[in-house]
């Protein structure tokens, strides 16, 4: 037992255990009524790697041939839950031969005996109910040649889930591990005989869960993009489930259906790809083009803030900024401290980045990650816009919440004859240091410029009176500031024009310039890029600006333009390969 853990973490633990134990008593499911058609995408790569013995999860690469996924060792708690939700399945799937198929039996059929009784760590609401969803995608590939004793006890491990999740879905943790807890029940009472009874129950507690945790504006309290695409997808999923079963979801699942399909293509970038903030990724290849298509909204939301973020796009370049508070509380354990961090895309080419979060590579790789120094935004010196909070306040070691955050984010939105622009602010350094931190983002109509401007000031009486104590702290040397750009990995940068200027050259042959109005120092320095899938973070480079406020105002312009040889109407036709060992 982990010494951190709570006596509510060691009783929920208990009711788990006990609840599936429970689960067997009663008949058992002896077929399918339907399937549901499978509509999760998997990765042909990796499922190859999966075959040949390598598994890769959660950032850790164990080797093993010849040995059963279940004897792994398994490095730590999120690798063995990975292995557990049987999301691997997809991607053996993907592979679709011989080989692929006798190691998705194998270890199927091989975890019902050894934990199809209710035993073993993967007896949680949520895990349950994303693998019960693979189980009934892949019935047939799962079943094809299996025993009449294999069979048998497949259904009975089937219906034991089915018992345990109409018992147990509302342990899990609100927002996406609720929604595939009630996704595999809504798919399990559809599909196996004598469980229709948990379908219309389960809808119901959709409904509910889709009122409480998608808001107005199509967002969800973490403000992660790629956990919204994850629940949008389940969402669409039930839908289409239900509809060929010939039943109508509930109007709050439908309503919020209508409310994040717009969210997630005002969060989308010119690459298809979503943005990286608050714990996300780029999410995989073609799912959010699918997820969109499945659910029938073509609307896009066109004004405001979209969960928090604004969209800026003309012509081949897209803009897109945090401008909101992080998430509080529970919700912030994944959260970045990443207010007014951009991210632009020039057509299918990422250029500015975020690092991205570094959960996959462990505990500091993970702090690091959501720090402020780690996202193409301003920060000063050794000080992030918002904090992790203390030990004595934090909800676990892997679960650290955000605490003095910024409270007032503010944002006007300004266009002209030749530009669409942004004017937005944070006061996540007020009370440290008595500054606010301004950003100005313009974006040409033709999509070929960027001219920003980033600026510290002591707007009143009460900031001026900060920043002279924190001045005084520094012996009037100033408060040291750094403006970051973190470039794509896949951007050829150098040293430009002396030494003043950046020239960044994308794989598409596009050459982009970033210049500033020479009040601060700038240096081309490494950077990282964190994702998953990946053995380690990728090697890149990060322009800096820097400087020290030494006044009431401070301010820093700089300009990212296309070079003017630059072809206008360049396309990519080649796909980036995604290789998970480099």
């Amino acid at each position: 037992m982990a010494p951190t853990d709570s006596w509510a973490e060691r009783r929920t633990r208990w009711l788990n255990r006990f609840h599936a134990r429970r689960a067997g008593f009663g008949p058992v499911a002896s077929g399918f009524v339907s399937q549901p058609e499978p509509r999760s995408i998997g990765s042909f790569y990796r499922g190859r790697q999966l075959s040949a013995g390598n598994f890769l999860f959660a950032g850790f690469l164990v080797e093993a041939p010849e040995t059963p996924i279940w004897d792994l060792p398994m490095p730590d708690g999120v690798f063995e839950a990975e292995v557990q939700g049987f999301v691997w399945l997809d991607d053996l799937a993907a592979v679709g031969d011989r080989a692929a198929q006798k190691r998705a039996q194998h270890w199927t059929h091989d975890w019902v005996a050894r934990y199809g009784q209710g035993e073993g760590p993967g007896w949680t609401p949520d895990l349950a109910g994303r693998r019960l969803v693979r189980w009934i995608n892949h019935a047939i590939l799962l079943l094809n040649g299996a025993s009449g004793d294999e069979n048998r006890a497949f259904f009975a491990a089937l219906t034991r889930q089915t018992r345990f999740l109409a018992r147990r879905w509302h342990a899990a943790s609100p927002g996406l591990p609720r929604f595939e807890a009630l996704t595999g029940l809504v798919y399990a009472g559809l599909s196996l005989t004598g469980m229709q009874r948990h379908v219309r129950p389960a809808v119901q507690a959709l409904d509910r869960e889709c009122r409480s945790q998608i808001g107005p504006d199509g967002g969800i309290p973490t403000r992660n993009p790629e956990e919204l695409l994850d629940v949008f997808t389940l969402l669409t999923w039930n839908i289409a489930a239900l509809s060929e079963e010939g039943r109508t979801a509930g109007p709050g699942l439908l309503e919020a259906v209508e409310r994040v399909a717009p969210t997630l293509r005002a969060l989308r970038h010119a690459d298809g790809n979503l943005a990286r903030f608050h714990g996300g990724g780029r999410g995989q290849e073609g799912r959010l083009d699918q997820a969109l298509a499945t659910s029938g909204v073509k609307t896009i939301r066109t004004e405001g803030l979209s969960m928090g973020f604004t969209r800026v796009s003309h012509g081949r370049t897209t803009i897109l900024v945090d401008a909101a508070p992080p998430p509080r509380g529970v919700n912030s354990v994944n959260a970045h401290a990443s207010t007014l961090a951009m991210e632009i895309t020039s057509g299918r080419r990422p250029l500015i980045v975020n690092c991205g979060s570094g959960m996959s590579y462990g505990q500091t790789w993970r702090r690091a990650g959501r720090a402020t120094p780690s996202h193409s935004t301003l920060c000063l010196e050794g000080y992030s816009s918002a904090r992790l909070a203390p030990a004595g306040q934090s909800l676990g070691r892997d679960r650290e919440t955000l605490v003095d955050a910024p409270r007032e984010v503010r944002i006007d939105w300004e266009d002209d004859e030749m530009t669409t622009g942004i004017s937005a602010s944070h006061d996540g350094y007020a009370r440290s240091h008595g500054l606010i931190h301004r950003r100005s983002l313009r974006l040409g109509l033709d999509g070929r410029g960027v001219t920003g401007e980033d600026a510290l000031v002591s707007p009143d009486e009460a900031t001026r009176k900060a920043f002279d104590r924190a001045l005084d702290t520094s012996r009037l040397k100033g408060i040291g500031f750094a403006i970051r750009f973190h470039l794509h990995p896949d951007v050829d940068a150098e040293l430009d024009l002396g030494g003043t200027a950046v020239s960044m050259e994308l794989k598409s042959g596009e050459i982009w310039i970033l210049r500033h109005d020479g009040r601060a120092a700038l240096t081309l320095v490494p950077s990282v890029y964190l994702e998953k899938g990946r053995l380690s973070p990728r090697a890149t480079k990060q322009i800096v600006l820097s400087g020290a406020a030494i006044d009431y105002s401070t301010r820093i312009g700089w300009t990212l333009s296309k070079a003017q040889d630059t072809p206008s109407n360049i396309r990519d036709f080649v796909a980036d390969e995604r290789l998970a060992d480099d």
